[in-house]
């Protein structure tokens, strides 16, 4: 008996220790295998952040090719890159609560009443950032890190208010955020010329800005709309508010000669100071044929990208333009207008060596065109045609514009002109969208584009015959002038609107458009 209890003892015990055995090896595998796992995750990761980076110095490489990172293009880019990201985010936070899930009828209110609040605002404030933006031209670089500092802690004030439904916080904290960005585009515009190397001409890098800005906001946006739906529209809003704070940092780190004016601008600046004020505002306002005629011709195309936007967004809810599901619709239009906006940058570089005045009198001419082709074949494929079209004509016009300005208008008032342009323009974008709103109530949509399409082609008409005549009278005085044996370098330069040539070249320049510092 006690033989038996001492085998079975034995026998417990060698089963004991085969099983201890046992899960010794499991747990030293576990280990092994956590080892690997552990491993093979850290080389993913160093792979991620390696991909990252060699995704980081191929774009810092872009940015400052042609010797844009020593002048500090480079820099400005990517700050403008960042800028738009932020202006991404922002929007596709507030996205939900202000538009998409209403009702059809009751989106078109708030809609209306978002037009509204966006047009008053800028018809009150434009003409006083140009001029403020003038007078404190030596510490640009500290008002463009203010808007920035100051849209980040808007953001995470209308994430409270997202969070509490409170409208009174969250329409006014909007508003504001797209007047500091407006005056953010203003500021950058107006320092082109400072930074602009000796090899960039200005049409090319405003396209390159144009570029990295276009594409930071189109790869944010799908990860904004992503976040906001896992984390919810408020974590989208603070973390833009993060953004824009390391933004406005990277603002007061751009070469401290994008503020500090050269010493023909400061014998200009106290010419000026001398002058009565109200002779700036006659400067100002008379801006010349050439800005002027741009300036028209992309209230035009503005109106016209306005209006389809509104127009063919409440076309789709109303489900009056079949081929696909409603979301699937509305997010081929982004898209194709993204694309249009991305080819619009790419052709900037292609026409880079014309006229920018040709340049935005074709633009117009071909979403005229474009406008015709869709009232005739109207359907969900001209749709997106036209969404894409009107997206290259903005981004292209707009291009061509901003050189228009910074070639011929001096530094004394760039700024303020920059505002009055940016003004003007938002003020045809939202008369569009006002219209666009009206026309969806139509059943039509042939009609809608046919209204829209006339009046596209009257204000090329008018554009073309107004440009004929101005420079038939401009022949008519350089005959004079010949006849009376008048110098040529009577005739201002301004008025010619020919093909492009440096300014540094041209009598009657104001300021060599290379940076000095490059």
């Amino acid at each position: 008996m006690a033989g038996g209890w001492e085998r079975a003892w034995r026998t417990a015990g060698d089963v004991s220790r085969r099983l201890g055995r046992s899960a010794a090896a499991a747990g030293r595998a576990t280990v092994r295998a956590g080892r690997a796992t552990a491993s093979g995750t850290r080389t993913a990761g160093r792979a991620a952040v390696g991909g990252t980076r060699s995704l980081g110095r191929a774009a810092r490489r872009l940015t400052h090719a042609q010797g844009a990172g020593r002048t500090g293009l480079g820099g400005l880019i990517e700050l403008s890159a960042a800028h738009a990201a932020g202006d991404a985010l922002v929007t596709v936070a507030l996205a939900g609560t202000l538009f998409f899930g209403l009702p059809v009828d009751q989106a078109r209110g708030q809609v209306v009443l978002y037009l509204l609040i966006t047009m008053a605002p800028f018809a009150v404030v434009a003409p006083f950032v140009g001029p403020v933006l003038d007078r404190f031209r030596s510490g640009r670089r500290f008002i463009m890190a203010g808007t920035l500092f100051a849209r980040g802690l808007l953001c995470w004030a209308m994430a409270a208010a997202v969070v509490s439904g409170d409208a009174v916080t969250l329409f006014p904290a909007a508003l504001a955020v797209l007047v500091l960005s407006k005056a953010y585009n203003v500021s950058r515009a107006a320092i082109m010329p400072s930074v602009l190397p000796a090899d960039i001409t200005l049409v090319t890098a405003n396209a390159r800005v144009a570029l990295f800005t276009l594409t930071a906001a189109g790869v944010t946006a799908p990860i904004a709309a992503g976040l906001a739906a896992w984390l919810g529209p408020e974590w989208v809003l603070r973390g833009t508010m993060a953004l824009f704070f390391l933004a406005g940092v990277q603002a007061m780190r751009l070469p401290r000669h994008v503020d500090s004016p050269d010493l023909d601008e400061v014998e200009e600046e106290e010419e000026h100071e001398r002058e009565p004020r109200a002779r700036r505002w006659r400067t100002l306002l008379n801006v010349g044929p050439a800005v002027a005629e741009a300036m028209r011709a992309n209230a035009a195309i503005r109106v016209f990208s306005g209006y389809l936007l509104f127009f063919l967004l409440f076309l789709v809810k109303d489900e009056h333009l079949p081929g696909l599901e409603p979301t699937l619709t509305i997010g081929a239009l982004a898209g194709a207008a993204g694309a249009g906006g991305l080819l619009g940058a790419v052709a900037a570089n292609w026409v880079r060596t014309h006229s920018p005045q040709i340049v935005v009198l074709v633009t117009l001419a071909v979403a005229t065109a474009t406008g015709v082709a869709t009232a005739i074949l109207f359907g969900l494929w001209a749709a997106l045609a036209v969404a894409l079209i009107a997206g290259f004509a903005q981004e292209l016009g707009k291009l061509a514009l901003d050189a228009i300005v910074q070639r011929e208008i001096g530094e004394e008032v760039r700024s303020s002109t920059f505002g009055v342009v940016e003004a003007l323009l938002q003020l045809a974008w939202v008369f569009g969208g006002l219209l666009g709103l009206l026309m969806s109530l139509l059943p039509s949509g042939t009609t809608a584009m046919w209204a829209i399409t006339v009046v596209l082609a009257a204000a090329l008409v008018w554009l073309l015959v107004t440009r004929r005549r101005r420079l038939r009278a401009l022949d008519d005085r350089v005959r004079r002038a010949k006849r009376r044996e008048r110098p040529a370098s009577d005739v201002t330069t301004t008025e010619l609107a020919v093909p492009y040539d440096p300014p540094g070249d041209r009598p009657g320049s104001t300021k060599p458009l290379t940076n000095p510092h490059g």
